[in-house]
């Protein structure tokens, strides 16, 4: 793919045509002042070291030299470059709850809007790490793999949506075992994972999934959003009932989370409605042993502004040298000139 980074200094190439027709005019004028002496082809005669074709090839080279300086400036990019960068710091893979318990509106709005505004503050103030996203209800997904790209992460977590589950419940061990596996294999012991949701848990093998953790070296920090007196569920406007006829009230289950989070040597967190407790997690975390974590970076346009540079340059030091009247030591090479026949000097007058 090939584009011009800066493509209004292309308009400047029009200044090419312009010293053309200067060129075309002077060279014109130099002729009908020069037939006011004599007939021109005795005057050519008369001033054997004076080269025209000298001239006009300096002027080719001179415009040549300028137009390439011209599409210089309008930095020419072809290509693709891939560029590795190498920092200190962790992975985490945020794991959230979209099923339809986060839509309880203990917090305003909802639970779950508060917990994308959250994240979307949280990869404002990142710099060196390295984050993915992890949505489940019954079953989980890879929302964004490992990225050091925040502006992308921000964008997919502002997407994020109980419709995104195919299957509803909550299935946190299976999300758990998900995120683990979810990791680069060169982040070492700077792993994080952070799970956000109420913990209302309908699987029951959660315990196992933070026991492998532990064992992978990867922490996890739980942030337990919610109230324990709850709140019904609304989608589209009508309340979500059980088989009964009761009206379904979401709580939050800390014991749960409390256990994952020791389990792991990770933390805790209970969201308030001021803040939902990543800003703390944060902290802890910067206090762990940071790993280099290698990262490729794509960029799009390769630079080819520098080889115009170096040609136009070494036209201008060829005009610069070459000289506009003949070498006598090399007249009879004839280069600017065409070669004269013994015809063209035949007069039958002389004889």
């Amino acid at each position: 793919m090939f584009r011009f980074a800066n493509p209004q200094y292309l308009w400047l190439l029009l200044a090419v045509p312009a010293l053309v027709a200067l060129y075309a005019l002077a060279a014109r004028s130099r002729r009908k002042r020069l037939a006011r002496f004599g007939n021109p082809a005795i005057l050519e005669e008369l001033m054997p070291e004076v080269s025209t074709g000298r001239t006009a090839f300096k002027f080719i080279l001179f415009c040549t030299a300028v137009a390439l300086l011209v599409l210089a400036a309008a930095r020419p990019q072809f290509g693709s470059k891939l560029r590795e960068e190498k920092a200190q710091g962790i992975e985490m893979m945020l794991t959230i709850d979209v099923s339809n318990s986060m839509l309880a509106e203990d917090f305003q709005p909802n639970r779950l809007e508060r917990t994308k505004y959250a994240i979307g503050k949280l990869f404002e103030g990142l710099q060196q790490d390295r984050v993915g996203l992890v949505v489940f209800a019954g079953e989980p997904k890879v929302q964004l793999p490992i990225t050091s790209d925040y502006r992308m992460a921000k964008a997919f977590a502002k997407r994020i949506s109980p419709s995104m589950a195919s299957v509803q419940g909550t299935s946190i061990g299976k999300a758990l075992s998900l995120a683990e596996m979810s990791f680069s294999s060169g982040s070492g012991d700077s792993r994080v994972i952070i799970l956000i949701t109420d913990g209302e848990d309908h699987e029951g093998n959660v315990m196992q999934a933070a026991e492998r953790a532990a064992e992978q070296g990867i922490r996890i920090f739980t942030i337990g959003i919610g109230t324990p007196e709850g709140a019904p569920i609304e989608i589209g406007g009508e309340f979500i009932k059980d088989e009964k006829g009761d009206m379904v009230v979401s709580k939050l289950d800390e014991k749960m989370l409390q256990e994952i989070a020791r389990i792991t040597g990770g933390a805790y967190i209970r969201a308030t409605k001021q803040s939902i407790g990543l800003d703390e997690i944060v902290r802890a975390i910067n206090d762990m042993e940071q790993s280099e974590l290698s990262t490729v970076r794509f960029e799009e346009y390769n630079e080819q502004f520098q080889y115009l540079i170096a040609i136009a340059f070494a036209l201008l030091l060829v005009e610069f040298w070459l000289l506009d009247r003949r070498n006598p030591l090399l007249a009879h090479l004839n280069i600017f000139r065409e070669q004269r026949t013994d015809t063209d000097n035949y007069n039958p007058y002389n004889r």
